[in-house]
């Protein structure tokens, strides 16, 4: 799909894709309803119920047949690595993300989202900082994650989810350049940044993180209550953020995660009528900025 007919186009298509498991469980439904609103990538986090740190290897090679015969791709596979208590054995993290990049191997990406660790209860200070031993703990695994990606050629994007250490700009910036790996790279969500009370995420981050910006999840969220919302209708600075993607010359992907009917510790869902809501919404959005997409 292009710009809205008079809108002036700037730059190359962005890519549009999704967590389709918000969609339904089956992947044959997932694939339907992404094809049907004109996204051309799929972000596997599930499928048939099933993680993709639990795949087997042959449920990853019949979900890239599927993906293979609805002629979509794969933008990323999100992995739940890293959202785990700081205190988790490194290698039994790295042993995770290994079974993360096999799959991703076999559905044609290098790109696997990654978390960097929740804290013990009650270790964080009245104002939410981490003490130094938890943030050595966070950088010790993060690099370790990052060496085992480089290894493989693969690239780790790190979501800021909340009450992990990377949840806030200034953080975020402090992890990635810590690690200072080619191999760890920043996927930005506005509405997350928003739920840990960063109330203008493009004013206060964007400016520092984009030289680490690999990957753009859109939800969005209302500072008031939290309540996630489709693009454009909450706080995150989405069109502020799509402007300046734009100005920048991005052209990378645009992953739908709208979380519209609920959110849990593994994902999230929206079901098919509010995917295609979020996905409108975002689309509309991208029209009104002139960026075109497929």
């Amino acid at each position: 799909m292009s710009a809205a007919a008079g809108t002036p186009v700037t730059g190359a298509p962005w890519r549009l894709s999704g967590f389709a498991d918000e969609v339904d469980d089956d992947p044959v439904v997932q694939l339907a309803v992404l094809e049907a609103l004109g996204i051309g990538h799929v972000e596997v986090r599930s499928a048939w119920g099933t993680n993709v740190a639990d795949m087997t290897e042959e449920q990853a090679a019949a979900l890239a047949r599927l993906v293979r015969e609805r002629g979509a791709g794969v933008s990323a596979v999100a992995s739940p690595v890293g959202k785990a208590d700081v205190g988790v054995d490194v290698e039994e993290e790295v042993a995770r993300l290994r079974r993360c990049l096999a799959v991703a191997r076999a559905l044609g990406t290098t790109s696997v989202r990654v978390f960097s660790f929740y804290p013990p209860d009650g270790a964080l200070d009245g104002d939410g900082q981490w003490p130094a031993h938890l943030r050595d703990a966070v950088l010790t695994r993060m690099a370790a994650l990052a060496a085992a990606a480089a290894a493989e050629g693969a690239v780790l994007l790190h979501e800021n989810e909340k009450g992990i250490y990377g949840d806030t700009p200034a953080r975020c910036l402090d992890l990635l350049e810590a690690v200072a790996s080619p191999a760890l790279r920043a996927a930005w969500d506005p509405a997350n940044f928003v739920q840990v009370g960063v109330a203008r995420p493009f004013d206060d981050g964007y400016a520092v993180l984009r030289p680490h910006l690999e990957y753009l999840q859109v939800k969005d969220a209302r500072a008031a209550d939290g309540a996630v919302v489709p693009a454009g209708e909450g706080d995150g600075q989405v069109a502020e953020t799509v402007a300046a993607l734009r100005d920048d010359g991005y052209a990378g992907f645009a992953s739908m995660e709208p979380h519209l009917a609920s959110a849990h510790a593994t994902g999230g869902f929206s079901g098919p009528a509010a995917f295609g809501v979020a996905t409108r919404a975002f689309t509309a959005l991208l029209d009104r900025a002139g960026v075109s997409h497929r």
